[in-house]
């Protein structure tokens, strides 16, 4: 366990390392050119560095209330460490990976290999898109706005949705793709809609059509937001003990979790769907992967939107969100827009971040 770094600084330690880290990459954007050996070795010690750290700090946390469901994962792997039964559970993988470890790796070793199993993905899919320029995406993943929320509360869906990404880091072998695919949802039943979003996008992939879905979605959740929630809880969407009371149950007002039409997280989400519009709709970027990785996108954030005035609506987002990072990148590392893109790619990572620190500093902190 980490006992150097008083639990009160625990995440601003955290967000504010990644600052000085976005700021020194902007630095090197400005005076150095992306192919440059010595940016090429900068961005590749730097990005080992920090994910050694960053799985360090995770997970070796301290065990605390302060970081949400952590008691929880606490109290169940104790449990299954003194010999206490499967029950019956949603998620059951989970539990079966949870009292597999815990017959010989102590509680902070799980949350040690849980917080590899979250991060490590970034970089295997970050790697496998963009080779040398892993650390653009890898750093764009670590400041996200959810990235903190899911490695420390909401562990094991951010666990699920990182192995569907490191499934995405295999779309040229179907058959291990597939298996990541079954182990995220065996981990989390929600990641389903990200899987068969995926998959629709082998059928139909055109950025257009799904944009203008993601569009509809506003007006026809303004319109009729207790519908949809309805709707999809009926279709089984709440079938899962705590998915049932994420769509219906009162959540308390002022938090994350709080409910109502959320134009602030709305705006957070345009992040990626104007990087989509722009690269795709108005400079005409071609990549079919981008375009699956997109269309997944408009599809899961749409049907967030849908549900958005549930209650822990945040819940959903999040199966959106955990892809927002490579969304923004992928072109800039695919293609030159800009005269000076290395340094637009700095720029684009600090207003990113930005709304990370913010939302600490300026509402919650």
């Amino acid at each position: 366990m980490n006992t150097f770094v008083p639990i009160e600084w625990y995440y601003p330690l955290y967000l504010n390392f990644c600052f000085f880290l976005v700021l020194f990459t902007l630095l090197h954007t400005r005076i150095l050119k992306m192919d440059d050996p010595k940016n090429l070795g900068f961005i590749n010690v730097t990005g080992f560095i920090l994910l050694a750290l960053i799985i360090f700090h995770i997970g070796q946390r301290p065990i605390s209330a302060r970081f949400g469901d952590t008691m929880n994962y606490f109290r169940t792997y104790t449990a299954y460490s003194y010999g206490a039964p499967i029950l019956t559970v949603n998620d059951y993988g989970w539990h079966v990976f949870m009292q597999t470890l815990s017959g010989f790796i102590s509680v902070h070793g799980f949350f040690t290999i849980c917080a590899i199993a979250y991060i490590f993905p970034m970089y295997k899919v970050s790697k496998e898109f963009f080779g040398n320029y892993w650390y653009y995406s890898f750093i764009m993943f670590v400041v996200s706005f959810s990235f903190w929320t899911y490695g420390v509360n909401g562990m094991r869906n951010g666990a699920a949705c990182s192995l569907f990404l490191w499934g995405v880091s295999y779309h040229r072998n179907k058959v291990l793709m597939a298996m990541f695919f079954l182990f995220a949802s065996f981990f989390h039943k929600t990641t389903l809609l990200p899987i068969f979003a995926f998959i629709a996008t082998y059928f139909y992939n055109n950025p257009k059509v799904y944009f203008k879905v993601w569009l509809l979605c506003i007006p026809l959740s303004l319109a009729a937001g207790s519908l949809w929630i309805s709707l999809f809880a009926n279709l089984g969407f709440g079938d899962d003990d705590r998915l049932a009371g994420y769509l219906t149950s009162q959540a308390a007002a002022g938090t994350f979790s709080s409910t109502g039409f959320r134009w602030d997280f709305l705006f957070h989400s345009a992040f990626a769907v104007f990087s989509g519009w722009y690269f795709v709709i108005k400079r005409g970027f071609e990549d079919t992967m981008y375009y699956k990785l997109l269309n997944t996108y408009f599809l899961c954030n749409g049907f967030w939107i849908l549900v958005i005035n549930a209650n822990f609506s945040n819940r959903f987002a999040y199966l959106s969100w955990f892809m927002m990072a490579i969304v923004i990148i992928y072109p800039l590392l695919k293609q030159q827009f800009f005269k000076d893109q290395h340094f637009m790619i700095g720029k684009i990572m600090l207003v990113y971040f930005s709304f990370t620190y913010a939302m600490y500093y300026l509402f919650w902190g």
